[in-house]
């Protein structure tokens, strides 16, 4: 049991070996830190939001949708949710409004300058890329008048 308490102390830091496992593409570590950490703290939500970002980083949107979503319904203050969750929606083709909108809010009520300044960032790529005008190879050619 005492060995247990021991793990449960570093909570934290499989956590953040998880998200470090992400940026270095090694899903499988990852996913393997992410599940460990929530054995040991099924009721912190750190894990599950990890969960998220991998499948955000992968593209995988919809998963990554879903888990920002329960995330959000156990703790809706959770800011480093809400701006994720408006990114993943961002980059999706039919909710980039929505994710806007939830990117916008986050940016204004949060007290996290790092969730802040990825709100603001996020909604920068959104205006610079995602609803940029398509380029001149993008559109169809004009006909021309006789």
């Amino acid at each position: 049991m005492a060995d247990l308490q021991k793990f449960k102390d570093h909570f934290i830091l499989l956590c953040e070996a998880g998200f470090i496992a992400v940026n270095q593409q090694d899903e499988d570590a990852a996913t393997k830190l992410f599940k460990a950490s929530a054995l040991l703290k099924p009721e912190n939500s750190l894990a599950k939001l990890g969960m998220g970002y991998m499948h955000m980083m992968k593209l995988e949107l919809n998963q990554a949708c879903k888990l920002f979503d329960e995330v959000l319904a156990k703790d809706p203050k959770n800011d480093m949710a809400k701006a994720f969750l408006g990114l993943s929606y961002s980059l999706t083709a039919t909710d980039v409004a929505k994710g806007e909108k939830l990117l916008e809010e986050t940016a204004k009520s949060t007290d996290d300058d790092q969730v802040k300044k990825l709100a603001d960032t996020a909604l920068d790529f959104v205006d610079k890329f995602v609803k940029k005008d398509p380029s001149p190879l993008d559109k169809p050619p004009e006909k021309e008048e006789k």
